[in-house]
């Protein structure tokens, strides 16, 4: 029997809008610190790929994620709900980044009625299929076509204005060269008190040792895909130093496993997570 592994990152951290107050100095990256010609093709490209992955695959790619219902509804909760996720009047903002297709926005905006989401992606073909889905509704949900690694959020939302900011498996198809500047941009959107729920890839994920195998390593932890596609491969000392150099603060971090087996190809497959909030 073949034994491969998978992992997972799950990070939640708390907004650093507050640490302004504080004796915490937050890193600004700007965007003139960096240069895109200095990146790997794949990288400078990225959005070129990204069209081409919603144009071939459509909706059909990724399952809805209704397991973060389960893993951040806390979140979502007004304060004062006492656990009734309809007791406010007026629910929690999200911003949304990097919604694809809509995998994550369409399963919070069913389990929590009063949520607002802002959405957004950098691929107008993902856009696209947010808008054909059959529960869209721009009463409840406001889509934007941004580059949050080069595009400043302020000009798309308003300061302050953002309860709870989703990065689910985004961060990791970002340049590790510029996950400062999109830190430092949600940053300026989100409330004080406001969280970053972060779920990502870890290092040792299968997926990571078939692109070592295959030579398509960019630079440390960070891959090319066969279909053109970048990703990153986060630990858990880079994810918590990403984010505490940001000036943000780290609530919890948890890695979990789990195992998938495929009897068909006798195989085993052992995903790895982490969780982590700030």
């Amino acid at each position: 029997m073949r034994l491969a592994t998978q992992s997972t990152v799950s990070f939640l951290s708390s907004s650093a809008v507050a640490s302004r107050h504080f004796s915490v100095v937050p890193i600004y990256f700007c965007q003139r610190d960096f240069y895109d010609g200095n990146e790997h093709h794949f990288s400078r490209k990225s959005l070129k790929y990204w069209d081409k992955f919603y144009k071939r695959h459509k909706s059909k790619f990724f399952k809805d994620r209704h397991y973060l219902e389960k893993d951040w509804g806390k979140y979502f909760l007004e304060d004062n709900d006492g656990g009734d996720r309809g007791a406010s009047e007026n629910g929690k903002v999200l911003l949304e980044v990097g919604c694809g297709a809509g995998n994550t926005i369409f399963p919070l905006i069913a389990a929590y009625p009063k949520l607002f989401v802002y959405a957004c992606d950098f691929s107008s073909d993902a856009l696209a299929l947010v808008k054909s889905h059959s529960k869209f509704t721009e009463d409840r949900m406001h889509l934007f076509n941004c580059d949050v690694s080069s595009d400043e959020l302020c000009d798309k939302i308003l300061p302050c204005s953002v309860d709870v900011v989703t990065l689910v498996f985004m961060l990791s198809a970002v340049s590790p060269n510029k996950m400062s500047f999109v830190l430092q941009n949600l940053k300026e959107v989100l409330k004080p008190n406001g969280h970053i729920l972060v779920r990502d890839y870890a290092v040792g994920d299968s997926a990571q040792v078939k692109l070592q195998n295959r030579n398509q390593m960019i630079s440390h932890n960070y891959y090319f895909r066969q279909d053109g596609t970048c990703s990153f491969f986060f630990s858990e000392e880079f994810l918590s130093s990403l984010f505490s150099r940001a000036g943000y603060d780290i609530v919890d971090m948890t890695t979990y496993c789990r195992q998938h087996e495929n009897r068909y190809r006798n195989m085993t497959f052992q995903r790895f997570g982490k969780r982590d909030a700030g």
